[in-house]
């Protein structure tokens, strides 16, 4: 799969982890992008996103395997925490 330039949009514990709201990505897969996030940031960063949720363009990841999540040119992941409540 060839790569593609998007967006990640982090947020709540996600965002602070990240220590920005947003950042490019250039990759072909969710998985790629991913990948590439974890190493620009910190261990604390990895730990977050194994308990996140995605959505590509609007639409949740769910369970699928996030190698085969195809990204879109100029399109946007969004990094969602769990979020408390009741």
């Amino acid at each position: 799969m060839a790569a593609t330039a998007g967006t990640i949009r982090y947020w709540a514990a996600a965002k602070a982890a990240a220590r920005t709201a947003e950042e490019p990505y250039e990759a072909g897969t969710l998985a790629e992008a991913l990948e590439a996030a974890r190493q620009r940031h910190t261990a604390e960063f990895a730990r977050v996103l194994v308990r996140c949720s995605f959505l590509v363009d609007g639409d949740p990841v769910g369970s699928r395997s996030h190698d085969s999540v195809e990204l879109t040119p100029g399109g946007t992941v969004e990094v969602l925490p769990p979020f408390a409540g009741g």
